[in-house]
C-alpha cells in the first residue's frame, strides 16, 4: 500500500532527515479533502471537506522501517486511514482527528519560507529516537 502525504512530507529536507532517503513519489490528489491549517502549528491536518480537492504525493516504495517511522513522526491526534484518490486508486494517509482547525488551506510556501529549516533541524534531532522505536515496532505496520 501506498502513503499519501500532504503537508510536510513534501518536502525532501524532511523526509531526508527522518528516514535517510527521498522515497519514490507520483503526484496526488483527495477529493472530498483538505489540507488545513491548524491554530498553532507549523504543519497542516487532512481534514473531511467535500467539494474540494487536497493536493499531494504518493510514497510508493516505502518499507517496513519507514512505515514505522512514519507512525511515530505523525504526533496524536492523527489516524491512519484508507482513502480514494482523484485516480480511483486507494492510499493509506494520517487524517487529523482534532480540533483547532483553522478555515485556510495550510500554505507550504509559507512553510517552506519560515518553517523548514527549523523543522528540518527538529525532524534531525527526533530521528534517530523514532528509529530505534521503529526497529522494536517494525512488524506492526503495512
Amino acid at each position: 500500500m501506498t502513503l499519501f502525504v500532504y503537508g510536510t512530507l513534501l518536502f525532501d529536507p524532511v523526509l531526508e532527515a527522518l528516514l535517510g532517503r527521498i522515497p519514490q513519489r507520483l503526484p496526488a490528489a483527495a477529493p472530498g479533502w483538505r489540507v488545513a491549517a491548524m491554530e498553532g502549528r507549523v504543519y497542516p491536518g487532512l481534514v473531511a471537506a467535500p467539494g474540494t480537492e487536497a493536493p499531494g504525493v504518493l510514497l510508493t516504495d516505502l518499507g517496513r522501517r519507514e512505515w514505522a517511522i512514519i507512525a511515530r513522526y505523525e504526533e496524536e491526534g492523527f489516524a491512519l486511514r484508507e482513502i480514494t484518490l482523484s485516480s480511483g486508486r486507494r492510499a493509506l494517509t494520517h487524517v487529523w482527528l482534532g480540533t483547532r482547525v483553522r478555515e485556510e488551506n495550510w500554505d507550504p510556501q509559507v512553510f517552506e519560507c519560515y518553517h523548514l529549516p527549523g523543522f528540518v533541524a527538529w525532524c534531525a534531532s527526533v530521528a534517530p529516537e523514532l528509529t530505534a522505536e521503529a526497529d522494536r515496532h517494525k512488524h506492526c505496520h503495512p
